[in-house]
């Protein structure tokens, strides 16, 4: 069977972590080695965590590693990359001559888009290279009860429209936090109410 690089990709909260976290169980029980990558995880640790509680312990991705020569070291049949968009773009391309010149199957999980709505250079390369790319459906919600398709930044209560790409953080009410949004509600930076973003969350 040809190796194929998937790319899997959605908003906050629309299931990735755990996606990634099911396929490399399915494909462990069927006698296959895997690899996980995660960059960055919620958790702040090197693991692939999910809100659902699942969680398995991964290698943190760096600057100076190279996919291809993890994956063969580690003489894995297939690589989990979890929180893709925020690997470096050379990144992706090694994960492209793993499935090219290695025959390794490679999943890559993460989001789109960042805060301002614009594709992380790490996703638009996936999406110019990947086999599949494929919006998961698991349907998450903005507080209006439309379709929630962006990840907004909240600082102090506000939708935050400048700054640095990668900020990390959760869903929680922190300080800075971010909230899935619809379209409307994005583009308006009109937030739910703090009672109203607690009893959904």
């Amino acid at each position: 069977m040809t190796a194929r690089l998937k790319f899997f990709y959605g908003p906050m909260d629309c299931g990735k972590s755990t996606l990634a976290l099911q396929i490399h169980h399915n494909h462990t029980r069927s006698g296959r080695k895997g690899l996980l990558l995660t960059r960055h995880d919620r958790s702040g640790s090197p693991r692939i965590t999910t809100r659902i509680g699942l969680a398995k312990n991964a290698t943190e991705l760096t600057d100076d590693h190279d996919v291809r020569a993890l994956a063969n070291t580690h003489n894995a049949d297939y690589v989990i990359c979890d929180e893709v968009q925020f690997y470096p773009v050379g990144h992706i391309e090694q994960m492209a001559d793993l499935v090219d010149c290695d025959g390794i199957d490679v999943y890559a999980f993460g989001l789109a888009t960042d805060f301002r709505s614009v594709l992380f250079p790490a996703t638009q390369r996936l999406l110019e290279l990947a086999d599949e790319a494929l919006r998961l459906q698991v349907e998450v919600l903005c507080w209006c009860g439309s379709e929630g398709q962006l990840n907004a930044r909240v600082i102090d209560g506000h939708v935050a429209r400048a700054g640095q790409q990668v900020v990390i953080g959760d869903t929680d009410d922190a300080t800075v936090h971010y909230q899935v949004l619809c379209r409307k509600h994005y583009r308006a930076g009109e937030l739910a109410a703090v009672e109203a973003f607690t009893e959904a969350s």
